[in-house]
């Protein structure tokens, strides 16, 4: 059941989305010894795209028009089922990981679909790179939410991170460890950061998601700017409430917990994208296979 609560709490995670990814960029800057943008850069952008107007290919179709509204719809449904702060989502119910693995892959298709309607063969050559990452990074996620439901003998995600304590720790250490590298990981795959993306490059060749959106402009680009950042927020707040033990935290300290968890996922992104360069695309499922390893090592120490 819904309740105010719930929804204060995720009316606020998605009000500060895009701070994280200015986060990301201040970190990168710090790092490169540049100035950099402001940190509230994101929300001046979405601001300045929603008061532009369109410019539209004569091949598109309503599937463009509704790729961006349909995937930052299912971003914020799938943001629904994600507890906040340790605390029970919004909606609840056993088995809801399966449908937030749903939600996702929603918005991802009506994004690809957006950007074939286009009949560019840049951003058709996009949408299959994404669909072939996205593929290799299932497997992964779901053994991940695997062993996160064995080791806490719970089905839904909300009960999940109730369970996790400083007892579940000293016993599952490993695990949660493991666990937690194979969601950051994920994240950056989900999110085509680096090294599986460049978000910043203009390279056609050598874009993933960029390239996609090439031909979104106006309100359409800050629908999609929108949904980029709810995901990475979605996405890093799964990686902190699967790996604070909230069931061993008073409940005064749980919301600071939590922000700070969320600063610290947004630092060590932006560490990653300073440190390393983006992979050549061959070299990708290698690195999504070191992650698919790192779960099944997770569930047969969860099991052992």
């Amino acid at each position: 059941m819904v309740t105010l609560t719930s929804l204060g709490r995720l009316l606020l995670v998605l009000l500060v989305a895009p701070l994280l990814l200015g986060l990301v960029g201040r970190v990168k800057a710090w790092m490169g010894r540049r100035r950099g943008a402001p940190l509230l850069q994101r929300y001046f952008d979405l601001a300045k795209l929603v008061r532009k107007g369109l410019v539209l290919s004569k091949t598109t179709t309503v599937f463009f028009f509704a790729g961006p509204a349909f995937s930052l719809s299912a971003v914020i449904a799938a943001f629904f089922l994600v507890p906040i702060a340790g605390e029970k989502a919004a909606i609840a119910f056993p088995g809801d990981f399966l449908l937030l693995a749903a939600l996702l892959a929603v918005g991802r298709v009506a994004t690809m679909l957006a950007a074939w309607d286009t009949g560019s063969s840049f951003e058709g050559m996009g949408a299959s790179r994404e669909g072939f990452i996205s593929s290799l990074s299932e497997a992964p996620f779901f053994l991940s939410l695997l062993a996160m439901a064995v080791s806490t003998k719970a089905t839904s995600l909300s009960a999940m991170t109730g369970g996790v304590s400083g007892e579940l720790w000293s016993k599952q250490g490993s695990t949660l460890v493991l666990l937690a590298a194979v969601l950051f990981l994920l994240s950056l795959a989900e999110n085509a950061r680096v090294p599986f993306d460049d978000p910043t490059t203009h390279l056609e060749l050598t874009m993933v998601h960029e390239v996609m959106v090439l031909d979104h402009s106006g309100p359409l680009l800050a629908l999609v700017e929108a949904a980029v950042a709810v995901k990475m927020a979605l996405f890093a707040t799964l990686l902190v409430d699967l790996v604070v033990p909230w069931a061993s935290l008073p409940g005064a300290w749980k919301a600071a917990v939590f922000a700070v968890g969320l600063l610290l996922v947004a630092v060590a992104v932006g560490v990653v994208e300073s440190i390393m360069a983006r992979l050549r695309l061959v070299r990708v499922p290698h690195l999504l296979a070191g992650g698919l390893v790192l779960a099944l090592a997770a569930l047969l120490l969860v099991r052992s």
